[in-house]
């Protein structure tokens, strides 16, 4: 069988190229081995697909992964966790999750050292990394994204290929939309929803109320434009139907959902703030292999109530769906695989397939 992360040889030797379809089999995209360990409950409310990490969804340091950790400037203030798998090849730099650290990918990266140099970053606010205040952009997207060019730089690493999962799209699209030529290759782990990639025919709540907020800031004297019309024009012509269609949308998805019960906690400072930093990115200009979960394995969400299971799913599938197909159509350089029923933590729940 074929495995997914093959793609990359055909990623870093194209060109530019798309990736061949047949990097993955009919039978790997139906494959629904789950790995062992704890996994997060997919959301399908507002905030899809950013699982906040908990005590249950952090895998610890796994005892058996070699490796060496270092910290690395990136801002003023503002050091890095950078680890190093070892390994000999072509570099590979992963990026976890929101609210997890680069540890996550202890076991999964060990199985690549044979063939490539195996990095991992730490994101800024979390694990053993600094953590600056949340204001003055420190955590946009385009800001998380120049922390990882810094390291790249640092280690003078020679166009990696970056492997982001969940959140850390956001991260490959910042570069590989302003940067395409630092970078081989981009691969997104159930990472390429709408922090990665906007799709203005759907819109996205939260990456439209954020722009929105953005703009009537604007609107406070001193803080925008003195000649305020053409931004008023816009506020009423596209900014305010936008969000009114997203809110429509967002309505009727919550009216096929299931009540749930809230769960405990919440996000971290960082964790808002990332979320907050979330930007739009419509040109990826490099080669893409975007694995998506569709629809994602529920767990045991509503296991004991077949009909809310099954609306919990139908939302899902459509939403991760719709993602996926907008995502292939709109990059001509990406490869999309589709895989029915794998976890958010796709390289653990189907780790054979993704490797």
């Amino acid at each position: 069988m074929k495995k997914i992360l093959s793609g990359i040889i055909a990623v870093v030797s194209l060109s530019g190229s798309t990736l061949r379809a047949d990097d993955i089999t009919r039978d790997s995209q139906e494959a629904l081995r789950i790995g062992a360990g704890p996994r997060p409950i997919p959301c399908t409310s507002l905030r899809a697909h950013l699982q906040r990490s908990t005590k249950e969804t952090v895998w610890q340091r796994d005892s058996l992964a070699r490796f060496k950790s270092t910290f690395i400037t990136v801002d003023k203030n503002v050091k890095l966790e950078v680890v190093d798998w070892g390994g000999s090849g072509r570099p590979l730099v992963f990026l976890a999750g929101l609210g997890n650290n680069a540890h996550v990918f202890d076991q999964f990266a060990r199985r690549l050292t044979a063939t490539y140099h195996v990095y991992g970053i730490t994101r800024r606010g979390f694990g053993a990394s600094s953590a600056p205040a949340p204001a003055n952009g420190n955590y946009s997207a385009d800001r998380l994204g120049d922390d990882v060019l810094a390291v790249v730089n640092s280690l003078k690493l020679n166009r990696p290929v970056l492997v982001g999962h969940s959140i850390a799209g956001e991260e490959l699209s910042s570069i590989g939309s302003r940067y395409p030529d630092k970078v081989a290759g981009l691969i997104y782990l159930d990472a390429a929803y709408s922090y990665a990639y906007y799709d203005s025919s759907r819109g996205d709540l939260i990456i439209d109320s954020l722009e929105l907020g953005r703009k009537l800031e604007q609107l406070i004297p001193g803080m925008g434009p003195q000649d305020q019309k053409q931004l008023v024009e816009e506020l009423l012509q596209t900014s305010l139907p936008q969000l009114e269609k997203d809110l429509q949308e967002e309505q009727k998805k919550l009216q096929a959902m299931p009540a749930q019960q809230q769960q405990p906690g919440g996000f971290s400072i960082p964790a808002q703030a990332v979320l907050a930093g979330q930007q739009k990115y419509t040109d990826i200009r490099v080669p893409i292999l975007a694995i998506f979960a569709v629809p994602h394995d529920l767990g045991q969400l509503f296991k004991d109530d077949p009909a809310a299971r099954a609306a919990v799913e139908a939302v899902d599938s459509a939403r991760s769906g719709a993602q996926a197909k907008a995502f292939e159509i709109a990059l001509p350089s990406a490869h999309v695989v589709r895989l029915a029923n794998a976890d958010h933590y796709v390289f653990r729940s189907n780790e054979d397939d993704v490797l």
